[in-house]
């Protein structure tokens, strides 16, 4: 299977004034029993529990890479098709993951999560299914609880697993800078926040600091960012300009940049 075009055909297809209806309680209950089990290695329980909810798992195995994935995605039409998509490392545990909650709203950053999993090894990416003004609006879910994709990062972050979530800004939201790089909710960051930062810098972008500077777009409401604090998970939250993502002048930089950040997150997940 191609990987990337089977995950930008479906990016591809999402539309701004599309439908979005989150899952209800019981399938949410579903979902998030159905993604533990999944977490826990049991992929055939896991597509047993996300059936009736119309998701399924599958085995990919990935030609560029070779890599093997689990992925979980809406198995027909209907309302689960626009709740999302997450991919797992099938063959390591799982030590990081990467998080697109504005897809095609966020132009490229699709791109750069897939990327991102395609080049280390070890981790996951969520995918938002649905263009964050479809429904009415409904469906930014950055900042609701009930949606598919906070409950999968949820249950990334009751296993520990650190997280960062990317987000793009036009430039005329922030032109003082190239990237806005903060702990989302928290006050803080941790080390290896800083240690970003700085290499974002060498390579000439200029970065805002939130958690040591007042910065636009620190995604202080993002509730996937409050999650993160109530179950003492790492979440780091990056907004990029448009030359940090797609094939923009600072894309390979940023890629870099975060692909370092992975690797220490995959190391200290496999010494812990």
């Amino acid at each position: 299977m191609d990987l990337r075009g089977r995950v930008l055909t479906y990016t591809e297809a999402i539309e701004r004034d599309g439908p979005y209806t989150p899952p209800d309680a019981d399938q949410r209950d579903r979902l998030a029993r159905g993604i533990g089990r999944l977490l826990d290695r049991d992929a055939r329980e896991a597509d047993e529990i996300l059936a009736p909810i119309g998701l399924r798992v599958t085995r990919l195995t990935d030609t560029a890479t070779g890599r093997r994935y689990d992925e979980v995605a809406a198995s027909g039409k209907g309302p689960s098709t626009g709740w999302g998509r997450l991919y797992l490392n099938a063959d390591s545990t799982v030590r990081w993951n990467a998080q697109v909650p504005h897809p095609v709203s966020d132009r490229k950053t699709e791109a750069l999560g897939l990327r991102l999993l395609e080049d280390n090894p070890g981790g996951a990416l969520v995918l938002a299914g649905a263009h964050r003004r479809a429904g009415d609006g409904d469906a930014d879910v950055a900042h609701r609880e009930d949606s598919a994709f906070h409950l999968i990062v949820v249950e990334l972050q009751k296993r520990g697993v650190p997280g960062i979530q990317l987000h793009g800004f036009a430039e005329s939201s922030a032109k003082r800078y190239d990237a806005v790089l903060s702990g989302g909710a928290a006050q803080s960051a941790p080390g290896e926040a800083s240690v970003l930062a700085d290499r974002l810098e060498a390579d000439g972008l200029r970065v805002c600091r939130g958690w040591s500077a007042r910065c636009p777009l620190e995604g202080t409401t993002n509730v996937q960012g409050r999650a993160a604090q109530q179950h003492h998970a790492t979440f780091l939250h990056l907004e990029l300009a448009p030359d940090g993502r797609g094939d923009g002048p600072d894309a390979e930089e940023v890629v870099a940049a975060l692909s370092g950040l992975l690797t220490t997150w995959a190391e200290e997940g496999a010494a812990r």
